[in-house]
């Protein structure tokens, strides 16, 4: 019956109106599809959260199995002190940065509102000269910095309620991501278990050949993804360094916090180190002028060696890959996934390359080889 009904004239016809038509309900109901699918995944956050930081931990671990703790004979003792001492160096980091950033921070915000008189003065002045006009009196919008304050308490008390909330929403992705940090432990605790089982799964569902095709594949995946996350991470703590000597050299106010933040937006490819400079240019304009221009100036010759130097150094020929597949990725991937499809944007382009060159196009090779020789 199925043969019959395909030797028709009109099934062909039929198929593609009926795909036409499946395909304008798909792209019709895209946003309820995506939210489903979101609301979906949600529920496998934190495991999610929990698998990526367990394999962003892997490879410290796996550093520190392979040097402190290689001459312990036990392979899993080694393993497990090796889990150990990576959670405490992460651990003792993360404690490092919030003991420079959260002071600073709180200084900067003190700063800020002492000196608001002085800014709303300086303000002035620069608008009434652009507009050559004495008519602007921003007295008449702000009497004082105790003006702004008391709109910003009246804003305060007017959304207290979306405040409690947005405090609500901060306490639980703070819970999230405890429980997804324990999890990521247990995670690595487990580590050569769960590859043994997916590789079990994957030798039963393909064939042999398909089995160590794929094997491969993965396994070149996993060094693209460990090698620029290290590099990455390394990239990071030189220019924040550097960041932090010309600072100090300089006598630049809140080196720690501008150094912190220059390094964290360093891992977001392309706009990171635009978003660093400018977070560093608006905190020393509350301090003197002077030095956020010289800041300007230093960012700038920073970031021409970076990229041309020092990354090249520590990528090597890993991730060659185009710009314009790096540009297209990151904003592909920025506007579907926000800031983790920005981090994830140069390695995903760099398997993508991968899979073209590698796959696609031998595939293709080899099948227009084969109807060569078959005619």
């Amino acid at each position: 019956m199925r043969n019959k009904l395909r030797n028709k004239p009109w099934y062909p016809y039929a198929v593609a109106a009926c795909i036409a038509v499946a395909f304008y309900v798909l792209l019709a109901h895209m946003g309820s599809i995506t939210n489903g699918i979101l609301t979906f995944l949600g529920y496998f956050k934190t495991i999610f959260l929990g698998c990526i930081i367990a394999y962003v931990m892997n490879p410290l671990a796996r550093m520190l199995q392979h040097s402190v703790f290689k001459r312990i004979k036990q392979d899993k003792l080694q393993w497990y002190l090796s889990i150990a001492a990576a959670v405490i160096l992460l651990l003792a980091l993360i404690g490092f940065l919030l003991r420079i950033l959260i002071p600073q921070l709180m200084n900067s915000l003190v700063i800020l509102v002492s000196n608001m008189d002085s800014y709303l003065d300086s303000f002035e002045v620069l608008m009434q000269r652009w507009l050559q006009s004495d008519s602007l009196q921003l007295d008449r919008i702000f009497n004082s910095s105790e003006g702004i304050v008391k709109r910003i308490q009246d804003y305060f008390l007017l959304n207290a309620d979306s405040f409690v909330r947005s405090s609500a929403e901060a306490g639980k992705s703070f819970v999230t991501w405890v429980i997804a940090f324990v999890l990521s432990v247990y995670m690595l605790a487990s580590k050569e278990s769960i590859k043994r089982e997916c590789k079990r799964l994957l030798s039963a569902l393909m064939s042999e050949n398909k089995y160590v095709e794929m094997t491969r594949f993965l396994s070149r995946c996993d060094r693209i993804l460990v090698r620029y996350i290290v590099s990455s991470l390394a990239d990071a703590a030189i220019v924040g360094i550097a960041n932090a000597l010309f600072m100090t050299a300089a006598g630049m106010e809140y080196a720690g916090l501008i150094s912190v933040v220059v390094a964290v937006t360093n891992l977001i490819p392309t706009f990171g180190p635009i978003i660093g400079g400018a977070v560093g240019v608006l905190i020393l304009l509350l301090v003197k002028p002077v030095h956020a221009l010289v800041f300007i100036i230093f960012t700038f010759v920073l970031q021409f060696i970076d990229p041309y130097f020092i990354k090249p150094k520590l990528f090597g020929n890993t991730l060659g890959i185009s710009g314009l597949l790096i540009l297209m990725s990151v904003i592909i991937c920025g506007n579907l996934f926000g800031v983790f499809g920005l981090l994830i944007a140069i390695p995903l382009a760099a398997i993508v390359d991968f899979v073209y060159k590698e796959g696609i196009l031998v595939l293709l090779e080899r099948k227009k080889a084969e109807r060569e020789a078959s005619a």
